[in-house]
């Protein structure tokens, strides 16, 4: 009887309702069916797969808005709703479709976070790089709402906006100093040149690689603890697998980005390098103020086997308290201490391999590319996943030329005809509106005011002419008057009339 979002997800009888009616999409109660309907959305929103193709073509914007939009707003939005919208989940889970809901949240996040890895270790745009890196984390996030680890989700994508924010500024501090240029193969030698730029990239690429006691080893290694104890089900611990082996590449491709750009000899064109200057004041505090978040934004966090109390479970606990104590298994500190020593060595792994590939042994990467040739290709290409697009809605031959023109006609037409240019046409007719109630109504009142004040100030006017000899007659004008008005009256007094 409602469709307040609040009221549905605190209302039990609702949720009971929405979890027990009969199915009517293949085998899927209402919760199920509308859980993964708004998923759908994050999918668009949060950029997952199939329908992550356009955050990393959304990177040719201007770098701060990537930073905003991208790292802590826009593509967080969606992950935020999948969180917030856990009552739902759960009361999926429980009617008919059982766990279909999570499931596939769990497997979109889980393969997102892999293949968008993959995609990364291979782009030499800076900003690419950053944009699958995002793709990736938003992946993990995501996998971990489909295994129920609400508050692991929540604490990652709190830590991400951190040291994501402070790799895009870093980034774009970069393409400042080097006037435009992002390709890294056209980078190098830089950390002499551009000191706070390099440390504080430098603490970013530490956090998101996962290292400790950086803000991404609490929130990444939390996603990974609570995948491996999740339960029996070995679909978990494939989970937990495709987690580390992401998180491998994830400190790989970032310590790829930062030994091209910062270290190794120079490779900066001559007439971009003696224009190399560090970053200004309104630039470098910014990423200083980032890069003290991205050390100590995971404290927060700080586990129990580690002597903390995770403050930020607290904190989230009234909130995610059902699903909390539903899912509360105890293990031995001894087991999570273990896994995240993995955890660490696996990042260890992943910035050993980027030294010795970028900074060691130079002739690597070349030698792979060519030993792995079309599977390079694939990734390098990303799957040609946008090519695959293109020929499906676009060009044919899959649905034909005639599908492709009626899409084509479509975004002509409806999306740039009547949505942008019928908004432009619209936003012109009211600012022509505007125009003539400013002229004619304000400026013509004021107009009218003016011409009323100008006719009653005629008299003064005559007389104020701000000439001093023309007061002086008046004066002697006026002094004569009196005279004769006195000497009139007194002539009177004394002689008669």
């Amino acid at each position: 009887g409602t469709l307040n979002f609040h009221d549905i997800l605190r209302n039990p009888e609702t949720l009971k309702v929405l979890a027990e009616t009969p199915s009517y999409v293949a085998g899927l109660s209402v919760a199920a069916l509308a859980s993964l309907l708004l998923f759908a959305g994050t999918v668009g929103k949060s950029a997952q797969f199939p329908l992550h193709v356009w955050l990393p073509d959304a990177m040719e914007g201007p770098t701060p808005v990537s930073a905003m939009i991208h790292a802590a707003t826009m593509v967080s939005a969606g992950v935020y709703t999948t969180i917030r919208m856990f009552p739902l989940l759960q009361a999926g889970q429980h009617g008919l479709g059982g766990e279909t809901a999570f499931w596939v949240v769990a497997l979109i996040g889980a393969f997102t976070a892999f293949m968008a890895a993959t995609m990364g270790v291979a782009q030499n745009d800076i900003k690419r790089v950053l944009a699958y890196s995002t793709i990736s984390q938003l992946g993990y996030m995501l996998a971990a709402v489909g295994i129920g680890a609400y508050v692991a989700a929540a604490f990652h994508l709190i830590t991400h906006a951190f040291f994501k924010a402070l790799l895009f500024l870093g980034s774009g501090a970069v393409i400042h100093a080097l006037s435009g240029e992002q390709d890294i193969r056209r980078m190098g030698g830089l950390w002499s040149k551009l000191p706070i730029t390099g440390k504080t990239f430098l603490a970013g690429a530490l956090a998101i690689a996962g290292i400790f006691p950086l803000a991404g080893f609490f929130s990444k290694d939390e996603i990974l603890w609570k995948a491996f104890t999740r339960g029996e089900d070995f679909f978990f611990k494939v989970l937990w697998g495709v987690g580390l082996i992401t998180a491998l590449m994830t400190a790989f491709y970032m310590f790829r980005l930062v030994f091209l750009t910062f270290f190794g000899k120079s490779r900066v064109p001559h007439e971009v390098e003696h224009h190399i200057h560090e970053a200004p004041k309104s630039m470098a505090v910014p990423l200083i103020v980032l890069a003290l978040g991205s050390v100590v934004g995971g404290w927060v966090g700080w586990p129990a086997a580690l002597g903390g109390g995770n403050w930020f479970e607290h904190f989230l606990h009234p909130v995610f308290a059902s699903r909390v104590e539903a899912e509360a298994v105890e293990h031995s500190h001894a087991l999570e201490l273990g896994l995240m020593v993995v955890s660490l060595a696996v990042a260890g792994a992943g910035i050993w391999l980027a030294y010795q590939f970028y900074l060691k042994r130079t002739g690597l990467p070349d030698l792979v590319a060519t030993k792995m040739g079309a599977l390079y290709g694939l990734v390098y290409n990303k799957y040609y996943v946008d090519e695959i697009y293109s020929k499906v809605f676009v060009e044919g031959p899959i649905l034909g030329k005639g599908m492709g023109t009626a899409f084509a006609a479509f975004d002509q037409k409806v999306i740039d005809g009547v949505g942008v240019d019928g908004s432009a046409w619209a936003t012109r007719a009211v600012s022509r509106l505007s125009i003539w109630w400013d002229t004619w109504i304000v400026d013509g009142s004021v107009n009218l005011l003016g011409w009323m004040v100008w006719v009653l100030n005629l008299p003064a006017r005559a007389v104020q002419t701000g000439l001093v000899q023309r007061y002086a007659l008046w004066m002697a004008a006026g002094i004569v008057l009196l005279l004769f008005y006195y000497v009139e009256r007194y002539w009177s007094l004394l002689f008669g009339s």
